[in-house]
């Protein structure tokens, strides 16, 4: 039998090595690749990593911002506190004797860019803005007899060469100078040409001078000088920052008083041909450069190396400089600028503390909750990083993984927060926000992974002490700030803002947390027991479980802990920052109010020129106007006198008054309250009999109580006078140390007092329209014949010899209201900015204590939802199972709301007084901050009102879960 070939014949050599290669290739090819760590875990919660993403993205958002706000705000502040101040007093001025002979443009010019060389690293100087040029140093009297001379004086005169001021005016009659030197007159050896000027029309129209008129000064054994008028010009604009200090009387002639005589000052512009002769006017000049610093690219954060690079300008290595590189051995330099840079740092300072209780604050409460987040998030992985743990895993690589995928959520939302933050609010300094952004990045980061390597770590033995000293560690801490507070003051003058003792709200309210966390479980539990004892059950376990707080999670749980202390914290530390920022607002508020009713007189004021007195009948009418609650007619006279005290003859200001009504506005005003029956007079006395009469304080040291003196208006007339007490101010003249007499409206009184019966003040009291006051008072205007002829100040350099323009119809009697002056003292940036900056803070932090309640909430929804569920299949109804849990969630809530108040009013009680406002309020104030209940109340029910409508919507939400859900998931919690 034979056996058939094979097709394939066995081979007799066993499989190479390169065939057992691949085929090993394609086994491993073909196996599947284990899925990334980081992908599958963010695919498996998408919901969790979104919101991860966007708490880092808000947290690290406002902690870039803060910083930059702040910047903007102190920049902001600076630089219109600069612009307030005058273009004169923040440049810095510059002169030296002009040289003898070789006086040039050019000269002048070059000195300018060797001056402007060192500038520009701190502080910038516009070229384009600066003024320079050569003027004489003593004005020269014009003896010409046509020229006007109101007292018998003759004009006098100075000379000056001003670059580029043919730009700033414009030419009206006749030539510019000529850019050659003048020649001398023939046939005149030893006379002096003129020199060559021109004008300004309202100089020359008050002087009497014109095109071509040669005005000369007083003789001279070296010739007479004069100067010849070859032009008129007219300034485009007088408020031009070009015309103002140094400049003189170039725009328009000048009033100048010797006593009582009248004489004018005026002065003219020179050409460059005449330059080197300008000293012959007075035989001296000067050269001069105002340098103005460009305050808008000043920065707040470099406002000491700024005021250092200043001083050294004006004098020190750079005027040394200066000096050297000019050939100019006395160049002087001057500037305010030093000043004012102390004041703004000072003023920074005064506000600083409410600048920085908000951001403290909001930063408190964002710590909590990022805390919060990770916890949560551990809570919720506990059962799979223990399980990764029993696998084999090491507790170092478990935290890597974890800070990988937090690295991919936290790490994108951080950097785009931070761009946004940049980009929404541009200021020049960048390291702050950095900063900031950079360390709650990496809270962010590592909350979790922290909270997961705790929970991995060995049982370690129970610790009851750790706690109370933890405690007691933070209570001598509060205790250090608030008495190094109450001490030195929350900002000593002099010195920068110190962090601790900022932190001090903080620590109050950290330790309200921490008493609330020891006192809460006890009460909530004696509620507990109290309401087991009533027939209903969704009470007593909703208050039983609110004492005893949530279940542990994990193999290791033990029971129930007691409730978190972190929401509750966080819940005081934004009520607390929040009632006592408002305190202090609410302080400043009423403080401005106080200085501007003190201001005014009251609510609203009328005034009338001097005494003429008001028009007939519109202080009725302005008492009659809607929003009025106290019309105080009053006469007042600055030029009276009182015989008979220490002196024998003492300066005062009378004013009479009707008494109730003036009493009742010196008790709003808080300034010498009285009682009006002192000043009380019976119609039945004589009319010799003194009339009773309140002394201000410095005056009644001069008198004796009881006594009678005799007054003596300044319209004439006299009466007897007698003290019935003694005010230490009145809100007619609220100055403390003026000399004040109060009398009382009566018919003795204006009998004896001439133009006393019609009064020439009006103050009230309430909230007064002021356009609608201004209406009125128009409205009552005299004719223009009986219109009272006022008598303020003549303007000086009018240019012109027919006196001042009349004055409006608004202002023959001047209409000011309280309102008005709040808001001029409360238009500072620096204020705003402040306010602007605590308020934003506040809702920040409010909006983190939501979130931390939430949070808490979200901890919680398991076990809740299975109990809920459990306790369904037995009955409970769905409106039981909302209200067990707010009865559950709420205690807490109302236990922070309470406390945060009572924190808050605390923080206020001992910090307050340590408060200085004046900064804030714009005028000087005492210290202080004063506890009322609106602010604090307001705070602290407005975010428990919010978080209390969080919780009812979330325990709506959470009632309506399906029983059939949660018990087909099984009970493993």
């Amino acid at each position: 039998m034979t056996t058939p070939p094979s097709a394939t014949p066995p081979s007799a050599t066993p499989p190479s090595s390169s065939a057992a290669t691949s085929s090993a290739a394609a086994s491993s090819a073909a196996a599947p690749r284990p899925a990334p760590w980081v992908r599958t875990r963010l695919r498996a919660a998408p919901l969790g990593t979104v919101l991860g993403a966007a708490l880092a993205f808000v947290a690290v958002l406002l902690a870039a911002a803060l910083p930059r706000a702040q910047d903007r705000g102190a920049d902001q502040a600076l630089r219109s506190f600069l612009e307030h101040s005058g273009s004169a007093r923040t440049s810095l001025q510059v002169t030296a004797p002009a040289p003898e002979t070789g006086q040039s443009a050019q000269a002048l010019d070059a000195t300018l860019e060797k001056l402007l060389a060192p500038t520009g690293s701190t502080f910038h100087v516009d070229p384009d803005e600066t003024v320079h040029g050569t003027r004489t140093t003593k004005r020269q009297p014009l003896l010409n007899p046509e020229l006007s001379r109101p007292s018998g004086i003759p004009p006098a005169m100075d000379l000056l060469h001003v670059r580029e001021a043919e730009s700033h005016v414009e030419l009206a009659q006749g030539r510019w100078p000529s850019s050659t030197p003048t020649a001398p007159p023939r046939g005149a050896p030893g006379e002096m040409a003129p020199l060559e000027v021109v004008l300004s029309q309202k100089a020359a129209a008050t002087l009497g001078a014109r095109v071509g008129s040669v005005l000369k000064s007083a003789t001279r054994v070296d010739g007479t000088p004069s100067v010849e008028v070859v032009g008129l010009f007219a300034v485009l604009d007088e408020t031009d920052d070009f015309w103002v200090d140094n400049l003189g009387c170039i725009a328009r002639a000048c009033e100048h008083y010797d006593g009582e005589n009248l004489s004018w000052h005026a002065d003219a512009l020179v050409g460059t041909g005449d330059l080197d002769r300008m000293a012959t006017w007075s035989r001296t000049a000067e050269d001069f450069w105002r340098l103005p610093v460009d305050v808008g690219r000043l920065r707040a954060d470099r406002l000491d190396a700024t005021r250092e690079e200043v001083a050294s300008y004006i004098a020190g290595p750079t005027a040394a400089g200066l000096a050297r590189e000019t050939g100019r051995a006395r160049l002087h330099t001057t500037s305010w600028l030093p000043e004012l840079f102390e004041q703004a740092r000072v003023r920074t300072q005064a506000a600083a503390p409410l600048a920085a209780i908000g951001p403290a604050g909001v930063g408190g409460v964002a710590f909590v909750v990022l805390c919060l987040a990770g916890a949560l998030a551990a809570d919720r992985r506990d059962a799979e990083l223990r399980l990764l743990l029993a696998r084999g895993g090491s507790r170092a690589a478990i935290v890597g993984r974890l800070l990988g995928e937090g690295a991919v959520t936290v790490l994108p939302a951080a950097a785009a927060a931070t761009a946004l933050a940049v980009l929404l609010l541009p200021t020049p300094r960048l390291a702050p926000a950095l900063l900031s952004a950079a360390a709650v990045a990496l809270l962010a980061l590592l909350a979790f992974p922290v909270r997961a390597a705790v929970l991995l770590s060995p049982a370690r033995p129970a610790g009851r002490w750790r706690r109370p000293v933890a405690e007691l560690l933070v209570l001598v801490a509060t205790a250090a700030a608030v008495l190094e507070v109450r001490r030195r003051g929350v900002a000593p003058p002099g010195s920068d803002l110190d962090p601790l003792l900022i932190a001090a709200p903080l620590l109050l309210a950290l330790s309200g947390g921490l008493l609330l966390a020891r006192l809460q479980p006890v009460v909530t539990g004696r509620l507990a027991r109290a309401a087991g004892r009533r027939s209903g059950l969704v009470g007593f376990l909703g208050l039983a479980r609110a004492a005893r707080g949530p279940a542990s999670t994990g193999t290791r749980a033990r029971g129930r802990t007691g409730p978190s202390v972190l929401p509750m914290v966080a819940l005081l530390l934004a009520i607390t920052t929040g009632g006592f920022g408002a305190a202090v607002l609410e302080s400043v508020d009423s403080s401005r109010l106080g200085v501007a009713r003190l201001t005014v007189g009251g609510d609203a004021a009328i005034s009338a020129y001097g005494k003429s007195p008001l028009p007939q009948g519109l202080a009725k009418a302005a008492g009659e106007l809607p929003g009025v609650r106290t019309s105080v007619p009053l006469w007042i006279d600055h030029d009276s006198s009182v015989l008979g005290t220490a002196q024998r003859s003492s300066q005062v200001t009378v004013v009479v008054a009707e008494p109730a009504a003036y009493a009742e506005l010196s008790r709003v005003l808080g300034c010498g309250s009285f009682d009006p029956a002192l000043l009380a007079t019976s119609g039945t006395q004589p009319a010799d009999a003194p009339v009773p009469a309140l002394f201000s304080a410095g005056l009644a040291g001069q008198a004796a109580q009881g006594g009678t003196y005799t007054v003596l208006p300044g319209e004439g007339g006299q009466l007897r006078a007698r003290v019935v007490g003694v005010i230490d101010c009145t809100p007619a003249r609220p100055a403390r140390d003026a000399a004040t007499v109060v009398l009382p409206a009566s018919a003795a009184t204006t009998a004896l007092m001439g133009g006393a019966d019609r009064p020439n003040r009006w103050f009230g009291l309430g909230p007064v329209d002021g356009d609608r006051l201004r209406a009125l008072v128009r409205s009552r205007l005299p004719a223009p014949s009986a219109t009272p002829a006022p008598a303020p100040a003549p303007i000086p350099g009018s240019g012109s010899a027919t006196g001042p323009a009349p004055i409006p119809a608004d202002e023959v009697y001047p209409v000011s209201t309280s309102a008005d002056a709040v808001t001029e003292l409360g238009a500072d940036p620096l204020q705003r900015s402040a306010q602007r900056l605590f308020w934003a803070a506040v809702a920040g932090a409010a909006g983190f204590a939501l979130l931390a309640v939430l949070l808490t909430l979200m901890r919680t929804v398991p076990e809740r939802a299975a109990l809920l569920a459990r306790l369904r299949t037995m009955g409970l109804r769905r409106r039981q199972g909302v209200a067990l849990i707010l009865a559950e969630t709420l205690p807490q809530t109302l236990a922070a709301t309470l406390g945060g108040a009572l924190v808050a009013a605390a923080a206020v009680a001992l910090l307050g007084p340590a408060m200085d406002l004046s900064t804030l309020v714009g005028a000087q104030v005492p210290n202080g901050v004063r506890l009322t209940a609106g602010p604090v109340l307001t705070q602290a029910l407005g975010l428990a009102a919010l978080v209390a409508a969080a919780v009812c919507v979330e325990a709506a939400t959470s009632g309506r879960r399906q029983i059939t859900t949660e018990l087909r998931a099984g009970d493993q919690r």
